[in-house]
């Protein structure tokens, strides 16, 4: 005979089950239930809320979501996420390593870019979002401070495409392309063009930008290396830095 679930369990199922609906206030109430009932915040994160973003995914490859239900799950769990984020920091919990995202100089467009932010720290990364209209000499500062393993751009127009090359040239400039691995995103892109302007690789949507992040990490060893010349960590502390 199976046992009744606890608060916790009910705490954690309907964690999952709001993420799945987007419910943010559900999401918020439950997730502050359980951390004043000392639910571990690694077992709300790794019990519940990764869970339903990672079904959330599966749901979209498969057409059963579209965007807008994407971006609405995944906001409902990024209002749980910043409440555990500290207690995650305080137990010394660690992620998968930090990406740093951004659109394209001369480009304002931020939707998509920002579901993949949350999209990747859900999975487990830590997100560095230096926003919109960021420059090539911002990107090389931000690479030194940052030392990210991976380096997401994005561009919604055809004009603002060129940045690409642009900031990639830069990061060679400065010894610092074989550093990260750069994969690239928006509407006009295409793998041909990732691969054209010499790019790592490609995510047309923010499902396959988990995917590809965590195959390079999967498939990494010490084949890339921090800004400093050594190896890169394997984890680093996560959250928002």
């Amino acid at each position: 005979m199976s046992l009744p679930p606890t608060r916790a369990d009910e705490i954690k199922r309907g964690l999952y089950d709001h993420t799945l609906a987007g419910r943010a206030r559900e999401v918020k109430a439950l997730t502050e239930e359980g951390i004043a009932l000392g639910i571990p915040a690694l077992d709300l994160l790794f019990g519940a809320l990764m869970p339903a973003l990672q079904e959330v995914g599966r749901r979209f490859e498969s057409g059963e979501y579209f965007v807008p239900e994407m971006l609405v799950s995944a906001k409902a769990m990024q209002g749980g996420l910043a409440l555990l984020r500290p207690l995650l920091a305080e137990s010394d919990a660690r992620g998968l390593g930090t990406v740093l995202m951004l659109t394209v100089k001369g480009d304002l467009h931020d939707i998509g870019k920002n579901l993949c932010g949350i999209m990747l720290e859900g999975a487990g990364f830590t997100v560095v979002d230096l926003g919109t209209n960021v420059s090539a000499d911002r990107l090389v500062e931000a690479v030194r401070q940052h030392r990210p393993v991976i380096v997401g751009f994005s561009a919604f127009l055809t004009t603002t495409l060129a940045m690409f090359k642009t900031n990639l040239e830069a990061l060679a400039r400065e010894g610092l392309r074989d550093t990260v691995k750069v994969m690239v995103g928006g509407a006009p892109v295409s793998r041909e063009y990732a691969d054209q302007v010499g790019a790592d690789g490609y995510a047309p949507d923010a499902s396959a930008t988990v995917r590809l992040a965590k195959g390079w990490l999967a498939a990494r060893g010490g084949g890339v290396r921090d800004a400093g010349g050594a190896p890169a960590p394997a984890v680093v502390p996560a959250g928002r830095p």
